[in-house]
């Protein structure tokens, strides 16, 4: 029977993989935890064949970081990242960290049981794409890449010329993507449209400062 560690600091999410490794039948619990840094203690025992990491804690570690520190130590354990959270910049990164698997809890097409048992198998599952996410009278699907980009950054808090020297465009480009931003979305200002972003999931405050 496989041991499965899970990390995850929010309790539905929680009380669902616990559902979820211990009806499985081959599949035991060793630990639910909530910060990272005590993921090493389990793996160190060889308590943990499987660990399932939610990259978005809210202690605010870095479950990513965390979860490619740990297959470098411990290769022959498998990751699977889980996250409700839509930003595109966790699929890109999780990529780039010698993870397992990942999986989006709230959609998602294949069960989370079914890529556990793949991943164990030996199967790299990621989908292609985040989820699409409504986000006023649009979502996700029809904003392009530097209106994306843009996004972020303003949800970050940055100015007009802060944006523009980040992203190495004029203020005048940055306001016209602003502005087609607000269009779309149909918000009545830039501030509503960082607070429905945030709330949506599509992008997370801090992420560019804190997780590069």
């Amino acid at each position: 029977m496989h041991k499965v560690l899970i990390v995850e600091s929010q309790l539905v999410p929680r009380q669902l993989f616990k559902y979820i490794v211990a009806s499985s039948g081959r599949y035991s619990i060793t630990a639910c935890i909530d910060n990272i840094d005590e993921a090493d203690i389990f793996c160190a025992r060889g308590e943990a064949d499987l660990i399932l990491i939610d990259p978005i804690l809210s202690n605010g570690s870095d479950g990513l970081h965390a979860a490619g520190q740990i297959k470098l130590a411990y290769p022959h354990i498998r990751i699977i990242l889980v996250t409700a959270v839509s930003d595109e910049r966790i699929l890109l990164r999780a990529r780039n960290i010698s993870v397992d698997s990942f999986w989006y809890m709230e959609i998602q097409r294949i069960p989370l049981i079914e890529i556990m048992d793949r991943t164990m198998a030996g199967e790299h599952l990621f989908p292609e794409h985040p989820p699409v996410i409504n986000l006023g009278l649009t979502n996700s699907s029809h904003l392009t890449a530097r209106e994306m980009d843009v996004l972020h950054l303003l949800c970050d808090g940055l100015t007009d010329r802060e944006i523009a020297e980040s992203l190495f465009l004029s203020i005048t480009t940055i306001r016209y993507h602003i502005n087609n931003l607000i269009s779309k979305t149909g918000f009545n200002s830039r501030t509503e449209l960082a607070i429905h972003a945030i709330r949506s999931g599509i992008t997370i405050p801090g992420w560019n400062n804190h997780h590069k």
